[in-house]
């Protein structure tokens, strides 16, 4: 048995040549739901992308399913960190779910088939009675929902969320990530995300990049970690911060103690 993702030996580098990941190697299994946290710029989207294909290493090695990502595609669910769109384009939900079954050559063909198959991925994110509503009506998590029934419409191994509730209210990320929970009885689920509290209570394992990776085979999310991935200065963090996060608590008293002189 193979990993369904397998990362090994790589490096990446855009053409300044300011290296954004090196070494990094990491294994992800059928079923996995593995969160990737870190501090901006640290290399998080950038893994992602190298993982759709849409970057290419600079030294190293990234397979799906033991395929190269380009030949992989139709097995990858992909819900970008921000999707554009102009809001006054009349396209509904499930016209936006069809974009997610375009042919090879990126062309969009309407069918009975099609809307079918859009149709299906609306009920799994319950949003069926939203398919023709205008996108632009709907509120930030029911778009989000949609984005994802586009990523599912392929019936995908592997689904990628990059920041996924960055537009959905602090009360419908627990909904949110259950559904995700959800999906992952049946798909491979790696997530970035800065909800750290709210996504460890979900996920299997917990994948932290800075330049490198680490990974840790359990959803906890411990204070060591939060220090490795995010170095500062004591003066520079705020103490409501540090217990929201779960810091050691030698790192408040450090930061009280500084306060002081």
């Amino acid at each position: 048995m193979i990993p369904i993702v397998e990362i090994k030996d790589l490096d990446f580098h855009y053409r300044d040549g300011e290296t954004v990941l090196k070494d990094v190697s990491l294994s992800v299994w059928s079923q996995d739901f593995i969160a990737i946290i870190g501090p901006n710029g640290g290399g998080k989207s950038t893994l992602l992308k190298l993982m759709l294909g849409l970057l290419t290493p600079v030294r190293g090695t990234v397979q799906i399913d033991g395929k190269a990502p380009h030949n992989a595609a139709p097995d990858i669910g992909y819900v970008p960190q921000y999707v554009h769109m102009n809001q006054s384009f009349p396209i509904t939900a499930i016209d936006v779910v069809q974009m997610g079954l375009l042919d090879a050559h990126k062309r969009f063909r309407e069918s009975a088939a099609h809307r079918r198959d859009a149709l299906v991925a609306l009920e799994r994110m319950g949003m069926a009675d939203f398919a023709d509503r205008r996108i632009s009506m709907l509120s930030g998590g029911q778009r989000q929902r949609v984005f994802i029934a586009r990523a599912l419409a392929t019936q995908p191994k592997i689904l990628l969320l990059d920041e996924p509730t960055a537009s959905i209210d602090t009360r419908g990320q627990a909904d949110f990530y259950q559904l995700l929970k959800e999906l992952n009885k049946e798909m491979t689920i790696l997530v970035v995300s800065h909800d750290l509290l709210v996504i460890s209570r979900y996920v299997k394992s917990v994948a932290c990049v800075n330049r490198q990776l680490h990974y840790h085979d359990e959803a906890e999310i411990t204070g060591e970690m939060m220090e490795a991935m995010y170095p500062c200065t004591v003066e520079e963090v705020c103490p409501v911060e540090l217990v929201a996060h779960g810091l050691p608590h030698r790192v408040l008293m450090d930061h009280e103690s500084h306060s002081d002189d």
